[in-house]
């Protein structure tokens, strides 16, 4: 694994691109610079299907000509002066935006705090066969399991060093290593495919692959001799790996940059009820071993722990400079970095835990739907429509009775959330973290 202090060199490339768009006539500037390694090894029944290595060091340099902006991008390798001369020659004729620049100085980091995101463990590839290959057999070895889908592991890194015409630079690495398993079950037309996969920050922290492979062996089988259920009014229980998503829709929802844009539906709610009482949504960048922490955000601003949704109540966008400007606020610290561009995303993001325990928001259930994948790009962020296929299990008399296909439940995710009752499960171990969520009130189309 490639060690942290590689990225003093970039830390001095982004800083000359910086200095050279000054000369070049910038009234201001930065520049980032985002590296990334990576190894990874796929194999099925036994045989190695893929070796992958790369390697990446990237730059991109944003100069501001008054409220001109223009941003070009290149190999770290590229020419400072001539990327400088052209990026500004672009900025000159661009149209002005009155909402770019740089992030107000008092903003900036003045230390970069230490989030513990760095892994020096070297994993071979020979290592990464091994373990993708273990967990390949696991899931075999489950009784109904007929064949694999395939299995994987990888290692790797992306760091991110920036450079501001304000004097700031900071840098950062983070390490991943995963590991994944696909399980199918059944014969003919009547097989059916799970999963399970662990991803963290530091190789020890990782589920086994017999742990893996297990897990989707026993969800695959699990799935067998699937039914249609009756189409009406239902209660949906959303197991976490599917309610990750609705977390995910809720982040969308409130992106400042959607808000500005006016489109989303939810963009008119700022300091109004959009979610159950007593639910809370948080986001901390600043989380040690976070999947999504950073010690600041693409703009060089340290950002802080947010609860976004307190008690069911709106209280922040995320929020990067320019969006912030749009909307006559000040920047949380959530620009990310794309290249050239910054967007606001939120980072180590949690639908805060309920009490209840997932096998009592089963049992508090005569009839249901416990969902477990769903599929197709049925959400409307605009006006919130949700409609998706789902596959999971119906729940009879507070217990899980038989599988369940090929149906499809829809609502509106402004009443899915104002319906929404998280149970006590959460695992922080994700970017984007949801527990178990219970909602009332949805359609289920079926037979």
């Amino acid at each position: 694994m490639t060690d942290i202090v590689d990225t003093a060199k970039l830390a001095d490339r982004v800083s000359a691109l910086v200095e050279a768009a000054r000369k070049a006539g910038a009234d201001a500037a930065d520049a980032v610079a985002m590296l990334g390694r990576s190894t990874s090894v796929s194999v099925r029944l036994g045989k190695v299907e893929g070796t992958e290595a790369s390697e990446s060091e990237d730059v991109a340099l944003r100069v501001f000509v008054g409220r001109r902006v223009a941003s070009v991008s290149a190999t770290a390798s590229a020419d400072p002066a001539a990327l400088a001369e052209r990026a500004v020659a672009m900025a000159r004729v661009s149209p002005e935006d009155p909402f770019q620049g740089l992030a107000d100085p008092s903003r900036l980091a003045r230390s970069i705090r230490d989030l513990d995101l760095f892994d020096g463990t070297a994993v071979p590839a020979e290592t990464l066969k091994e373990t993708a290959l273990a967990a390949e057999a696991a899931a075999l070895a489950v009784g109904g399991v007929t064949n694999s889908g395939g299995s994987g592991a990888s290692a790797g890194l992306g760091g991110l060093v920036l450079a501001t015409s304000h004097g700031f630079v900071g840098r950062y690495v983070a390490t991943r290593f995963s590991r994944s398993v696909s399980a199918i079950a059944g014969e003919g037309t009547g097989m059916e495919r799970d999963y399970d996969f662990s991803s963290r920050l530091y190789y020890s922290d990782l589920d086994s692959p017999e742990t893996i492979g297990r897990n989707a062996g026993e969800r695959a089988v699990k799935r067998l001799n699937a039914r249609k259920a009756a189409t009406g009014p239902v209660s949906v229980i959303f197991d976490p790996r599917v309610a990750r998503g609705i977390a995910g829709h809720l982040a969308g929802a409130i992106n400042g940059a959607s808000v500005a844009r006016k489109t989303s539906f939810l963009r008119d709610m700022m300091g109004k009820p959009v979610a159950a009482k007593g639910v809370t949504v948080t986001d901390d960048p600043l989380k040690p071993r976070g999947q999504s922490s950073r010690p600041f955000d693409g703009e060089g601003v340290e950002g802080m722990a947010l609860s976004m949704v307190e008690d069911g109540v709106l209280k922040h966008w995320f929020l990067s400079t320019s969006a912030a400007r749009e909307l006559g606020l000040e920047t949380n610290g959530r620009g990310v970095r794309a290249s050239s561009s910054v967007s606001p995303s939120s980072t180590n993001l949690a639908i805060e835990p309920g009490e209840k325990s997932p096998e009592e928001l089963i049992a508090s259930l005569k009839s249901g739907f416990y969902v477990t994948e769903v599929f197709g790009q049925g959400v409307n962020m605009v006006t919130g429509e949700y409609s998706r296929g789902a596959s999971g299990f119906w729940i009879e008399n507070g217990e899980l009775a038989y599988p369940v296909s090929e149906v499809t439940i829809a609502s509106n995710l402004k009443d899915m959330f104002l319906n929404m009752i998280p149970a006590s499960d959460l695992d922080r171990n994700f970017g984007t973290a949801a527990p178990t969520l219970l909602i009332e009130g949805m359609t289920l189309a079926g037979s």
